[in-house]
């Protein structure tokens, strides 16, 4: 994980070493049942094997090497196809291996009725608390309930920075093994032993726990299918050319009928299909993104709805206090006082502004927190609003200061008795059309005025919204502010719609509308209240810095905390299915040439005259040497463009960003009219050798 912007080169010889071995061990019965179409082909090698060893037994050598030609490269066939699956294993399994080096014996200190006890970490339970100070490693997975802390994690998402974590926020959760290098925090472990997100991270890059998804069991149906279907045609084919020349019954044998078999049913895709789902995960970890299921993946490819959050997605997410708005006979400096009061335990980018903004133009100073005795009221999504409450004190009228979102503010002066002027909502309708967020302020049920936030749209942004569009994705922007600031932000960055002024249950509720209407969806969450949106969605992508409760409701983890990653997750989804559409597109292609090849060679002396060719002769249009040749040519090609394919099942085909239909006629072209031309000249290259070897 530490080296996700240089990947290990594909063929790697360490991995290619583990592969190879892998294939081998890969032989057992047990695994080649996860395959069925490899499977046949197995058990097609075993009765060609048995077949040879009975014509050594027997004393019949006529054929022989050609049997065991045959033979072999079944054998060859079967174990290609398992380094193929072995190398795409074998990247995540030496990420694992690297995760393995992480984990060090450590010891937690144990809270038992506010005393510590020093215990094995793997002692730990669900709901233990544990104190973590300066240098030591944090010995399990968990939420901050109390501190912050600097916290060093560049085993789990490969940057050496350190990362804040405190309590009460979006940023609380921790992770097993990193280490604390600043501060005192106490820990709520919320996992058992075994259940690491570490334990999980290595489970998945291994490929141990990767399930089929439902594109990958479809596929698999369809090709069970075909095979059963020639399966059918080759068990038959006996019979009928008992039926239409008894004499010709002694070339249709076992070794032959298996050659035809392995070549008409669709073996490429069969042996590549499961090394493309798991290299698609490897690329998705790459990208430092980890998915609990295959089908989370193959999910981002079919998405056509899109959720991002404004703020650090589609904006910079720093929003600066710019100035100072005061209602109708209140005095500028007022308004300012009252929003700085109101900023000062606030930590967020805004409130720091606010405080720096009014400092700077009325040359009002920071107060100590503590000195006011006063009570910060938390924002929080359900309000959408925070303020501070002063009391009663020498005299003094105690007071009430709230900032936040218009509405929220109209609802607060209304219910306090008091009037939200028309001034004020004209100065927050302008501030909102300039695409600048208003942020209202009010004192009891008097309403002060706005301070106006601006917040920048990332660069490249509308560009990278116009290729999701040609991929036929609609994308939808989440975020609190107003509708006109939503609606400015909105055209200005691309997005297709917006929703505004949006609270945990309007997201649940607008995930659930678009899947109602047969829309696959993505969403991207940090926060508890996140949580119920990132289960809902069919892509749920939480951030690693977020809560525990968002870790676990969505599908996959992004390990850097990145929210423009999820574009990226969805190209990745799209790849493999590009990948898997192109590969099958190519298999089924290629079998044509096959029939081509073995077809005239079995029959084409089947209803011959004497001393002339049968007409199924004719078929033979690449003019190979002998009938053994265009079978052995055939079986050896159709082992081999499984090796020569291995290179684009685990990178995967070219990503672009096209809509379905584009893609379909992209395969067909390329891979589909590829995977009939190909085919003719490699088997004909094959027979110009065997010929020029003496092999056939």
């Amino acid at each position: 994980m530490t080296q996700k912007n240089k990947p290990k080169p594909l063929f790697e010889q360490t991995i290619v070493k583990r592969a190879i071995g892998d294939a081998f061990r890969k032989l057992s019965p047990r695994q080649q049942l996860k395959n069925p179409v490899m499977a046949v082909v197995a058990i097609g090698a075993i009765l060609s094997t048995l077949t040879v060893i009975y014509r050594l037994v027997g004393g019949q050598f006529t054929d022989l090497g050609f049997n065991v030609q045959i033979t072999l490269w079944l054998w060859f066939t079967i174990i290609f196809a398992n380094f193929a699956e072995a190398m795409a294993e074998g990247r995540g399994k030496a990420q694992a291996d690297t995760l393995r080096k992480t984990r060090t014996t450590t010891f937690a200190r144990r809270l038992v009725n506010s005393h510590e006890e020093k215990i094995a970490a793997t002692d730990l339970k669900r709901d233990d608390l544990v104190v973590c100070e300066t240098n030591d490693i944090i010995p399990g997975d968990g939420e901050v309930i109390e501190g912050i802390a600097s916290v060093d994690e560049p085993a789990i998402t490969g940057e050496s920075a350190p990362v804040i974590r405190e309590s009460g926020g979006d940023r609380s959760a921790v992770t097993g093994g990193t280490r604390v290098i600043s501060d005192r925090i106490v820990i709520r472990i919320s996992s058992d032993v075994g259940d690491t997100f570490l334990d999980r991270m290595i489970a998945m890059v291994e490929g141990a726990k990767r399930q089929k998804t439902p594109n990958e069991i479809a596929l698999t149906i369809l090709l069970i299918g075909l095979t059963i279907v020639f399966l059918l045609v080759v068990l038959t084919l006996p019979a009928f050319v008992f039926y239409s020349d008894p004499n010709s019954l002694n070339i249709i044998t076992i070794p032959i009928l298996v050659s035809l078999l392995v070549c008409l049913i669709p073996t490429t895709i069969g042996g590549l299909l499961s090394a493309i789902g798991i290299s698609g995960m490897d690329r998705l970890i790459r990208h430092n993104v980890l998915a609990t299921s295959g089908r989370a993946v193959e999910a981002a490819g079919d998405i056509d709805v899109l959720l991002l959050d404004k703020t650090g997605t589609i904006t910079l997410g720093n929003r600066m206090a710019s100035a100072f708005v005061p209602a109708p006979n209140v005095q500028p400096e007022r308004l300012a006082d009252a929003a700085q009061l109101a900023s000062l335990a606030d930590e967020t980018t805004e409130g720091r502004s606010i405080v720096v903004l009014a400092k700077e133009k009325f040359k009002l100073r920071g107060r100590e927190v503590a000195e006011l005795d006063a009570q910060f009221i938390p924002f929080t999504a359900q309000t959408r609003m925070s303020g501070v409450d002063f009391p009663s004190k020498g005299g003094r009228a105690a007071r009430s200061i709230r900032k936040g979102a218009t509405d929220a503010i109209l609802n607060y002066v209304d219910g306090l008795g008091g009037v939200f002027p028309q001034a004020v909502k004209q100065a927050v309708d302008e501030i909102a059309r300039d695409g600048g967020t208003p942020l209202v302020v009010a004192e009891g049920n008097q309403v002060l005025g706005v301070v106006q936030l601006k917040d920048i749209v990332k660069g490249g942004i509308r560009e990278r919204f116009a290729e999701l569009r040609q991929m036929g994705i609609r994308t939808v922007m989440i975020t609190g502010n107003n509708p006109l600031t939503a609606a400015a932000i909105a055209a200005e960055a691309g997005v297709d719609d917006f929703i505004a002024q949006a609270t945990p249950e309007t997201k649940l509720k607008r995930i659930r509308e678009e899947q109602s209407k047969g829309h696959l969806i993505a969403m991207i969450g940090d926060g508890t209240n996140d949580a119920p949106a990132l289960a809902q969605a069919d892509v749920g992508v939480a951030m690693n810095t977020g809560t525990q409760a968002a870790r676990e409701a969505g599908n996959m983890v992004d390990l850097d905390s990145n929210p423009t990653k999820l574009i990226e997750v969805v190209e990745v989804g799209k790849q493999l299915l590009m990948t898997r559409g192109a590969l099958t597109t190519f298999s089924i292609a290629s079998d044509v040439a096959k029939y081509f090849a073995i077809l005239p060679a079995l029959f084409g002396t089947l209803y011959a005259t004497s001393g002339q060719a049968g007409p199924l002769a004719a078929l033979n249009i690449m003019g190979l040497a002998s009938p053994q040749s265009a079978i052995l040519s055939s079986v050896i090609f159709n082992a081999l463009i499984i090796v020569f394919l291995i290179p684009l099942a685990l990178r995967g085909v070219a990503y672009r960003p096209l809509g379905a239909s584009a893609i379909l006629q992209r395969n067909l072209l390329v891979y589909g009219f590829g995977g009939l031309i190909v085919p003719f000249i490699g088997i004909k290259i094959l027979d110009m050798v065997l010929v020029a070897l003496r092999l056939s």
